[in-house]
């Protein structure tokens, strides 16, 4: 029943859910509805077409410029020093991964001069860095050098409880699984001088990881070091405080974590001095391995790369050709559509087109 002084009137408005009878609400605002014809639509396919072809031809030229030499050295490649007929991985299966270390040498030859800036990367190839449990593996407070116990998120690798019962710094699976192979390049029997500094992104280092209020005495007595790590974090680079702890580059490289399982991070960066004033020279080098980390278990390979760089990165043919893909399939586009609208061309599409919506309205209303 309707309240005292309520007509019934008023009593059905406040029931009714009709939007307010305005132009917004009642979806009568003024609207320009673009009706495709052949002369419109045509032009836009060659345009594109005309277009995205040469702007892919030039990605593809300077991606093609970009000199990479790959190594793989997960096996046989990699055969240790010590052990006779034994690869590295297998002398760190053999002592069932306890902390063995192996060392290698792998001999290879550059037929190319590697001219101006030159970057040195590893790679990993079936290594899931995008997995959920994973990626959420780390505790940002701590990487930011907030006081506090280690997020849960970390777990299994949030604190030392089968010993000293510390939390781990850092704590997670990201950081417990840090690549720790050494890689180091001769130049016949020349060391090719490369920096760890810089190859960081600058955000990453100034904004993300920042190390706590005396760091030494944090790292080395109020936490334990990952039980995969072999040094605490502050022994990561002790010469350079700016580079150690939270806010060693290679350690935030890491903690990067990859979309594809096949992906690769920035190592070192070449020192252009002396003989490598102009870059790496053509000729025999050697690539130095201290063999640490274990890939072989889930079917992994690993790779150390040698790449130059260009106006627009590494090498990267993909994104030219799909410039070029695209622009051929407009290209055609444009020539079928323009071969139907000759041969079955209509004197005024204008009209044959507003007919066509008018009798669209008529279905519609009955």
């Amino acid at each position: 029943m309707p309240g005292q002084g309520e007509t019934e009137e008023d009593h059905e408005q406040q029931k009714s859910k009709k939007p307010a009878d305005t132009a917004f609400k009642q979806q009568r605002l003024p609207a320009w509805q673009p009706i495709i014809t052949a002369n419109t639509a045509l032009p836009v396919f060659l345009i594109i077409g005309l277009t995205f072809i040469p702007i892919g031809i030039v990605l593809v030229i300077t991606s093609e410029r970009v000199l990479e030499h790959d190594i793989d050295y997960t096996d046989t490649n990699c055969m240790s020093t010590t052990a006779a007929n034994t690869t590295c991985a297998q002398a760190l299966e053999n002592a069932n991964y306890t902390g063995q270390t192996c060392t290698c040498r792998i001999n290879f030859a550059l037929d190319k001069s590697f001219d101006g800036d030159v970057y040195f990367y590893y790679g990993l190839i079936n290594y899931y860095q995008n997995h959920r449990r994973y990626v959420r593996s780390r505790d940002d407070n701590q990487l930011l050098g907030k006081e506090g116990a280690a997020a849960s998120e970390c777990q299994p690798f949030q604190k030392n409880s089968t010993g000293s019962g510390k939390d781990y710094a850092p704590c997670g699976a990201i950081a417990n699984s840090k690549f720790n192979d050494t890689l180091s390049l001769l130049y016949g029997s020349e060391n090719v001088s490369v920096t760890n500094l810089g190859i960081a992104w600058s955000t990453d280092k100034a904004v993300k990881f920042k190390n706590p209020d005396n760091a030494s005495n944090y790292f080395s007595s109020t936490h334990d070091k990952p039980p995969n790590w072999k040094l605490s974090a502050w022994e990561l680079d002790e010469p350079n405080p700016e580079n150690n702890g939270y806010q060693n580059e290679d350690f935030i490289v890491w903690m990067r974590t990859a979309a594809m399982p096949t992906f690769r991070k920035l190592y070192r960066k070449l020192l252009r001095n002396s003989t490598f004033q102009n870059g790496l020279p053509k000729g025999d080098y050697t690539l130095v391995v201290t063999y640490n980390y274990p890939v072989t278990s889930f079917a992994g390979r690993k790779q150390f790369i040698i790449s130059t760089t260009s106006w627009m990165g590494g090498k990267n043919p993909f994104l030219g050709w799909s410039y070029i893909a695209v622009g051929i399939v407009c290209m055609i586009t444009f020539v079928v559509f323009f071969i139907l609208h000759k041969t079955w061309k209509i004197n005024n599409p204008f009209t044959y087109q507003m007919a066509s919506i008018q009798n669209n309205q008529r279905i519609t209303t009955t």
